[in-house]
């Protein structure tokens, strides 16, 4: 995790990443749910866009120094692994740092990892939402580019309904060993 930020304590309370990955581990809340933010192209994208299809979900930022990058090549090698089956699946990236995260700057950065992976950004108020939906933890440090952030990778069912999540530097096999079962099936 990267660094954290006193501008978090002007923020109403959150909870730990502890709390929060109690909450993920034990299904004790609901995870996920409606987000609107924009894609790289600049357009307008919901989770309703995604229905029908598995999605692995991910935080994070594209200065992220160590474990977003890592977590993309794995899901990126993953959806490779699979072939063809790997269409059944979008992967999605969702920025936590939505003021240097710009569509533009998402086109140069999510293809490098996979061509059918979405990046999505939006406003500071719009991330935040979609954040505490999947129970993402994330606060920045002053004066620093980094962020502090929980690094979860998410997979969702066809209706968008929660089905697990994969810690960081989760490898590709053992993503597949949770995705297979979950693959054709409708």
């Amino acid at each position: 995790m990267a660094a954290l930020g006193s501008a978090w304590a002007e923020e109403p309370a959150r909870r730990s990443a502890a709390e929060l990955m109690d909450v993920l581990m034990w299904n004790r809340e609901p995870v996920g749910g409606p987000f609107a933010l924009i894609d790289q192209d600049g357009r307008p994208r919901t989770d309703a866009d995604f229905r029908g299809r598995l999605v692995i979900l991910t935080f994070g930022y594209t200065a992220c120094p160590d474990v977003c990058p890592t977590d993309l090549m794995e899901i990126s090698r993953a959806l490779t692994l699979l072939g063809k089956a790997g269409e059944e699946i979008q992967p999605v990236f969702v920025t936590l740092d939505p003021a240097r995260d710009t569509p533009a700057l998402l086109a140069e950065f999510v293809p490098s990892f996979h061509p059918s992976l979405i990046g999505l950004t939006g406003s500071e108020a719009a991330i935040r939402q979609a954040a505490d939906a999947y129970k993402v933890f994330y606060r920045r440090e002053d004066g620093q580019d980094t962020i502090e952030h929980s690094a979860f990778v998410y997979l969702m069912d066809r209706s968008g309904a929660y089905l697990g999540f994969f810690p960081p530097g989760t490898s590709a096999e053992r993503m597949l060993t949770i995705i297979r079962p979950h693959l054709g099936a409708r």
